[in-house]
């Protein structure tokens, strides 16, 4: 299975700790799969919210119109809530799981497998700023190990 990534949500895998992960369908328009195959999704500030039926939504994330198909769709909103696709259990376990304090569910990442566009979810809880320091810090290291192998060859 040959996982395409569409587009990851760095500014959430930073701000976030992610405890869980799961995997959803993406209920879309056809004009709205073709561009976010052509990776035209923005996940930034978007989110996962759960209704009083059960349902998840992907609130926040944008899918910019599918210029080809503009004519056909005169009034598309780019920022309107999408469906998630979870089996009962998986949502059951999450809103017992996100009801705790501090815990949130994010959108990773988008990305494709046969074809079929999905979504990586994450229970998360908000990182400190200490936290946030010493992930930049280990980038740096890693940033300049990286580049002392790479003068040394």
């Amino acid at each position: 299975m040959a996982k395409k990534i569409l587009n990851n949500n760095k500014q959430a895998l930073f701000n976030y700790e992610t405890l869980e992960t799961y995997q959803a369908g993406l209920v879309l328009s056809g004009p709205e799969v073709k561009a976010v195959k052509g990776s035209q999704i923005s996940l930034k500030g978007s989110y996962i919210s759960i209704d009083h039926q059960g349902e998840a939504w992907l609130v926040g994330s944008h899918v910019s119109p599918y210029l080809p198909a503009k004519t056909a769709q005169i009034k598309y909103d780019p920022d309107r809530r999408r469906k998630l696709l979870l089996h009962k259990k998986e949502i059951s376990a999450l809103i017992g799981k996100s009801a705790q304090k501090g815990l949130t569910i994010i959108p990773i990442c988008v990305y494709t497998i046969k074809g079929l566009v999905k979504l990586d979810i994450a229970l998360a809880r908000g990182k400190t700023k200490i936290d946030k320091r010493e992930t930049i810090k280990k980038r740096e290291v890693d940033r300049e190990i990286r580049r002392s192998l790479r003068q040394s060859r």
